[in-house]
């Protein structure tokens, strides 16, 4: 799904920031650099002049470049797909609302995983919904893909 959004972006000329995320942390694992994890899914992969913020936390515009690219640009209004929902997309929404951007979250162009609690597995669809639900009204509008694009078409 966030191939199609980055399609309507690209076919309209509005401007587009990817968000990299590499850890600085020794036991970073999967985002370490120089590992497969901070690379891009090929279906998204950044094009031309496409901005590429890197970051080393959760939120996106701490310690980047980000917010003053939007302002560069002049963009209010940012829309926002990714990775981890529970996790970088939660924090860089919650930011982003802070800054006093508008913030739409495509919900179904955004991943997360099963994650553990006292010792209880917690199902990533259960994870999707609590962070959407948690995020939706107070920090942002929550669409699924599909309806995001007839809006704009």
């Amino acid at each position: 799904q966030a191939k199609r959004i980055l399609e309507v972006f690209r076919k309209n000329d509005w401007p587009i920031f990817h968000v990299q995320h590499i850890s600085t942390r020794s036991d970073a694992g999967f985002f370490a650099p120089d590992t497969i994890g901070v690379n891009f899914y090929k279906d998204v992969c950044p094009r031309g002049q496409e901005v590429v913020i890197v970051k080393h936390t959760p939120d996106s515009f701490h310690q980047t470049m980000l917010r003053d690219s939007l302002e560069s640009q002049k963009v209010s209004h940012l829309v926002v797909c990714g990775m981890m929902t529970h996790m970088c997309i939660d924090t860089t929404v919650r930011s982003a609302k802070n800054w006093g951007y508008n913030v739409t979250l495509i919900e179904d162009a955004c991943a997360t995983m099963n994650l553990v609690w006292k010792e209880e597995v917690i199902p990533a669809t259960v994870v999707q919904n609590v962070f959407c639900a948690s995020l939706s009204g107070s920090f942002a509008t929550i669409k699924i893909a599909d309806n995001w694009i007839k809006e704009e078409n």
